[in-house]
């Protein structure tokens, strides 16, 4: 009798992350910046059909990084849930951060019980009434959730634009200013993105009820030459 293949728990989970990160390097970056409008959140993506950035509800918005299809089923599960707890109970008691906490137990489970991690970062973001109230949810491919305070970013490349961001952000920023230091710091130093390149939207917080607006590449011009 031949015995069976033994992995060290260790090792099993060090791979799926190793798989996960990989993954997710391999798609391009995304950055989510509270300011005084709202929050804005700006995806490198020329693609006109395939969204990264969505609706989840009136004042939440979902962002994703990596695998498409992926990260496009755990919005429509997202989208499902709150429209379900919406109407089951009121709208007000559709927040982010119940919602975060069921895709962290996805991911979760995904990670520990299957063969192939979820390759796939994902941002929920609430707007707040006020300046300062927002709420920035980012969620790792294992479930991990990081309660996020002035902006968030995404992606294989986080670390680097994590960095430019930081120097370049600075207190309570307009949402010109804020979409000029999402777009330079995922371009970086050797690059120049246009609107083309981008695609961005907005949880306008002056808006009564449906706070997500998508931001058109003309807009987006004339914010990123505001001076």
């Amino acid at each position: 009798m031949s015995m069976p293949f033994y992995v060290a728990p260790e090792q099993v989970m060090k791979d799926r992350a190793d798989y996960a990160r990989k993954g997710i390097a391999r798609g391009r970056s995304l950055v989510a910046v509270a300011c005084a409008e709202g929050v804005v959140i700006c995806a490198e993506n020329p693609s006109s059909t395939l969204r990264k950035v969505s609706e989840i509800y009136d004042r939440i918005a979902f962002a994703g990084v990596g695998k498409y299809n992926e990260f496009d089923q755990l919005r429509i599960s997202g989208v499902r849930a709150a429209d379900l707890k919406g109407f089951s109970f009121s709208r007000e008691d559709v927040e982010a951060r119940g919602l975060a906490n069921q895709y962290a137990q996805i991911l979760g489970q995904v990670f520990t019980h299957e063969m192939k991690p979820l390759e796939v970062e994902i941002l929920v973001a609430e707007v707040g009434p006020e300046a300062g109230t927002d709420q920035l949810f980012h969620l790792l491919y294992d479930g991990t959730v990081i309660d996020e305070a002035r902006f968030a970013v995404l992606g294989g490349d986080a670390e680097a634009v994590t960095e430019r961001v930081e120097a370049s952000l600075g207190e309570a920023p307009d949402l010109a200013s804020a979409l000029r230091v999402a777009v330079g710091a995922l371009a970086g130093p050797d690059r120049t993105l246009v609107a083309a390149d981008l695609e961005v939207a907005l949880l306008d917080r002056a808006s009564v009820r449906r706070c997500f607006r998508r931001i058109e590449d003309a807009d987006v011009s004339a914010l990123l030459a505001t001076s």
